[in-house]
């Protein structure tokens, strides 16, 4: 295939393309000394928008440039960061997924070189949107930041005030080791049947509930000039089916639709969210038969049209069985036309790219397409914050893991038992599900601190359960069954103590121990129906 033209810079473009290397100048990575203040430099000419300002570098492109921008592969920690960089350099990605897990200095030094390498432009760098999926709960790929719940505690919580400042604090982090974009938060409502497929990643089933935690968390990511992805659209709350190995389908009526699974979204977009990404989902009521990540009346008439999106439109993963099309050329080129901006995670960059370009060369895709979808991306890249990064000392610090405490404790649900006193009287032994030795552990020791006699058998038995047990993990018997997931199990247990945590961090356990103890109240309401439970024994 033969390279196509570039187009001839225009005065605005130059000028757009200095912005831009501005910003880029921003983002690389701090120096070893310690770092001045916060400054925020003007990358924008007077009276011109960062829109137009993007516009203007997209419309000077070469067709290679912006095919380049539109593709997100991801990059599996621990990384070979020199192939990294190679692929960055070699198709002049826009961004990458960091998978896999890691810690906070690895993610660092992977986004340091990575930004290095970005695409340049007229000799100005173009920054790399660098995005992970740090959800908290059981979807995490950085260990050692500050620890959050799963969102479903947050739920519990119903604390919009704790759920901005807690991820005001994961949004430092991020920023800190170079991440400028959060997968999350999800914005799905659990249905009535509930949904084992994203469980405790849901804020629960309360739509009204939903849309307060998903503002709440797109603003404390906002603050900290982290850009948060709101997630899956138009909702997969609703599904039995995983879209990792199949095409879920969404039968809810386009009125139950708009009554219970946009209005999270409605809340993302107006709480100022930068990204929405849509799922890999049959919509029966808008595009039957066609998933939401190829239908543009989802995308288009939908999420831009109703919904006034204006954001970038990054697809699911497209090497998801619920993304399967006829070859990894075909898939990118039907996503672009349908409305997506962003590709993620394409089962092959090369494949995708010499899709999208045969296609601009034939006239398929039409250039002024790519262009629409490039300049969003470029605006994004535009308005993630000019500030330098903080400083690393922020990571995991004392002042975010009160945060996270904070709202931890919030969520606290006693679903069945007395509401003063100590939950369980001593002495106490502890048991627990397979894989729960390290909260056992820290149980145990968070309710000796609190002056409860624990001991390793004979007393009255707190039994630990959490994500991927079933009823046979349950022990008959117990005083206290403790759920460190959904609440779900506690319906089977027999215990007369039921609490809820959604949570299985260090926070969670002591949070915890507090109740047990009788020294600290539970304030939570489970966020979704526990059959023959009420959402709440204590809280009113």
């Amino acid at each position: 295939m033969r390279a196509m033209p570039r187009r001839p810079r225009t005065v605005a473009a130059s000028v757009a393309i200095l912005a831009l290397g501005v910003l880029a100048a921003c983002t690389s990575p701090p120096p070893a000394t310690p770092e001045p203040e916060p400054t925020t430099p003007s990358v924008t000419p007077t009276g011109t928008s960062p829109a137009e300002i993007a516009a203007a570098i997209a419309a000077g492109m070469s067709p290679e440039e912006l095919v380049g921008q539109v593709l997100m592969p991801d990059v599996t920690m621990p990384a070979d960061i020199s192939a990294a960089v190679t692929e960055v350099q070699q198709y002049g990605l826009g961004g990458v997924i960091i998978m896999g897990s890691a810690t906070a200095a690895e993610v660092r030094n992977l986004t340091g070189a990575l930004q290095s390498a970005a695409p340049t432009v007229d000799g100005r760098r173009l920054p790399l949107l660098i995005s992970v999926d740090q959800e908290y709960g059981f979807v995490r790929r950085i260990s050692d930041l500050v620890q959050l719940p799963a969102a479903m505690a947050f739920g519990a919580a119903n604390r919009p005030d704790l759920t901005e400042a807690a991820w005001a604090a994961v949004g430092q982090e991020l920023a800190a080791i170079g991440v400028n974009v959060d997968n999350a938060p999800v914005a799905d409502v659990i249905g009535p049947a509930g949904n084992a497929v994203i469980g405790s990643r849901s804020y629960g089933g309360d739509a009204n509930i939903v849309a307060g935690q998903v503002g709440a968390v797109v603003a404390g990511l906002n603050s900290a000039g982290v850009a948060a992805v709101v997630k899956h659209f138009p909702g997969h709350g609703n599904t039995t089916v995983d879209s990792h190995t199949d095409l879920p389908v969404l039968t809810q009526s386009r009125e139950e639709l708009e009554a219970r699974d946009l209005a999270p979204f409605r809340a993302g977009i107006a709480a100022g969210a930068q990204l929405v990404m849509v799922g890999h989902l049959d919509v029966r009521s808008i595009d039957p038969g066609v998933p939401a990540t190829f239908s543009s009346k989802v995308l288009v008439d939908l999420l831009r049209g109703e919904l006034g999106f204006t954001g970038v439109v990054v697809s699911d993963a497209l090497n998801m069985a619920g993304a399967t099309r006829e070859s990894v050329g075909e898939q990118a080129i039907q996503a672009i036309l349908a409305g997506n901006d962003l590709l993620l995670m394409p089962p092959s960059v090369p494949d995708a790219r010499a899709g999208l370009l045969d296609a601009l060369q034939s006239g398929r895709l039409s250039r002024q397409r790519l262009e629409e979808s490039v300049t969003r991306i470029l605006t994004l890249k535009l308005s993630l914050t000019e500030r330098q990064r903080p400083d690393m000392s922020v990571v995991n610090s004392a002042a975010h893991q009160a945060a996270a405490a904070a709202v931890t404790a919030a969520g606290i649900t006693v679903l069945s038992g007395p509401c003063s006193g100590p939950l369980v009287p001593g002495p106490v032994q502890i048991t627990t599900s397979a894989g729960r030795a390290q909260q056992a552990t820290w149980l145990t020791e968070a309710l000796v601190a609190a002056g409860v006699s624990v001991v390793p058998s004979g007393g009255n038995r707190i039994h630990l359960v959490g994500y991927g047990d079933d009823p046979s993990d349950l022990a008959s018997g117990a005083a206290a069954t403790v759920a460190m997931d959904t609440p779900y199990l506690l319906a089977a247990a027999d215990s007369p103590v039921k609490v809820a945590t959604y949570a299985n961090t260090r926070a969670a356990v002591e949070a915890l121990a507090a109740v047990i103890a009788g020294g600290a109240a539970a304030p939570g309401r489970s966020p979704v129906p526990v059959p023959g439970l009420p959402p709440s024994a204590c809280a009113a």
